[in-house]
């Protein structure tokens, strides 16, 4: 147990039966009443967002969480497949738990965040940004650059990104996995 002064950004906590990750907190403080903390959660195990609001000083439970890198194998009827790198045991996974499997290729790595009480995995994280390959495009007409003009390509995963008109087919590009937004063109 911990009281509202151990909350910090990133803390998972157990409310109402549900995990919550804390996304921003602050303190509110009035000259005559007592002190109340507030802060922003999203949920872990489910995909709510709420606030909440303490009187400070009271009880809070963090839940104890580790993180551990996976590699991504396949996915079949059972789901998701990932195998630890350390111990080579392997996992299924539902798609709710995984924050862009649009973006998923084989062998990749990523980051599963797990309760150290019950072992049961509560979400799976990829790199912020990851490079994938177009796999089509439609050619991008001659002169059209002046403006900011995007067009779609489908990626290898076989997602969807809005790319710049200069991108072709073949090339490997650079995607924001949180936003699904193209960053750069990358070099071989």
């Amino acid at each position: 147990m911990a009281s509202t002064s151990d909350i910090s950004r990133g803390m998972i906590i157990k409310l109402d039966g549900s995990l919550y990750s804390i996304v921003e907190f602050g303190e509110n403080k009035t000259a005559r009443a007592a002190a109340k903390v507030w802060a922003k959660l999203k949920g872990v195990d489910n995909k709510r967002s709420i606030e909440k609001t303490w009187n400070s000083g009271d009880t809070i439970y963090p839940v104890r969480v580790e993180r551990k890198d996976y590699q991504f194998l396949y996915k079949d009827d059972s789901g998701y497949n990932f195998m630890e790198q350390e111990t080579f045991e392997q996992i299924a996974l539902s798609e709710e738990l995984i924050d862009a499997p649009q973006f998923l290729k084989d062998g990749q790595e990523v980051s599963m965040l797990v309760n150290t009480e019950t072992e049961q995995p509560m979400s799976v994280e990829l790199p912020d940004k990851i490079v994938l390959k177009v796999t089509y495009s439609e050619p991008g007409v001659k002169g059209d650059t002046a403006t900011r003009t995007l067009k779609p390509a489908t990626v290898e995963t076989g997602a969807t990104v809005n790319v710049p008109l200069f991108v072709n087919e073949g090339e490997l590009i650079r995607v924001n996995t949180k936003t699904g937004e193209y960053v750069e063109r990358v070099k071989e």
